[in-house]
């Protein structure tokens, strides 16, 4: 029974400060890995720029006009705005099930 308040802190520990810290870095990896030309991004650093080429473990992006830097992927904190590329219209017509031969007038 003396245990029983000890638990019940680390439960709670867990509960409000671990998990979500967990689920805050799996969701910074999907983004960081979803990363295309064209998006653009702000680094950790602050700085904002547009990705020009994306690698295995690192991005090269555009700070300026004909500045180009190579970064670490991790060093993307936030995607700004996607591009919409070529792929994704695809998935987003089929999604929407919006087809020219499907329409009923």
């Amino acid at each position: 029974m003396e245990f029983l308040p000890l638990i019940g802190i680390a439960l709670l520990f867990w509960l409000f400060i671990i998990r979500p810290q967990q689920r805050r870095q799996k969701e910074l990896r999907s983004m960081q890995s979803s990363l295309g030309t064209g998006d653009e991004v702000m680094l950790t650093s602050g700085v904002f720029a547009t990705v020009q080429q994306v690698e295995d473990d690192h991005v090269l992006v555009e700070i300026a006009e004909g500045v180009t830097i190579k970064v670490a992927r991790g060093a993307v904190g936030t995607i700004i705005s996607r591009t919409e590329r070529p792929d994704e219209v695809e998935q987003d017509h089929d999604q929407t099930g919006t087809d020219a031969g499907t329409e009923e007038n």
